[in-house]
């Protein structure tokens, strides 16, 4: 049974730093490209970050790239995301999910919903102005 739970998420005032975490499990051995998604009230659910399964090629956002840092430690099997220089518009539930196709794509996969098979509950991040 694959199990994705985020955590980290909270309060912080613009311009702090928040890190999440999403611990994976059952997930294949072979591994699974992960992303971040993410949802504010009243609006769909849109992409953040994803790193392939070889964790070699990381994709963001346009309006978080240079603020935000996908990582993964397979060991932990767990995957990060680093949010720095935080916006009020980056309040939102952030969602992890996972990807287990055995194919590496571009950019463009990562960024929908559809490419991914499991995700997790979410976590709330709130950034007061």
């Amino acid at each position: 049974q694959v199990q994705l739970v985020e955590s980290g998420g909270g309060l912080v005032q613009a311009g702090g730093s928040l890190r999440l975490s999403c611990a994976t499990s059952g997930l294949p051995r072979s591994r699974a490209a992960m992303g971040w998604f993410r949802q504010a009230p009243g609006e769909e659910r849109e992409f953040v970050a994803a790193v392939t399964r070889s964790g070699g090629t990381t994709y963001y956002a346009d309006s978080v790239k240079g603020r935000f840092t996908i990582s993964r430690d397979n060991a932990k099997n767990t995957v990060y995301l680093q949010m720095n220089s935080l916006k009020p518009e980056d309040t939102a539930v952030y969602y992890c999910a996972a990807d287990v196709g055995p194919i590496e794509y571009t950019a463009g996969y990562y960024y929908r919903l559809q490419s991914y098979d499991y995700w997790g509950q979410g976590t709330q991040v709130t950034v007061s102005s």
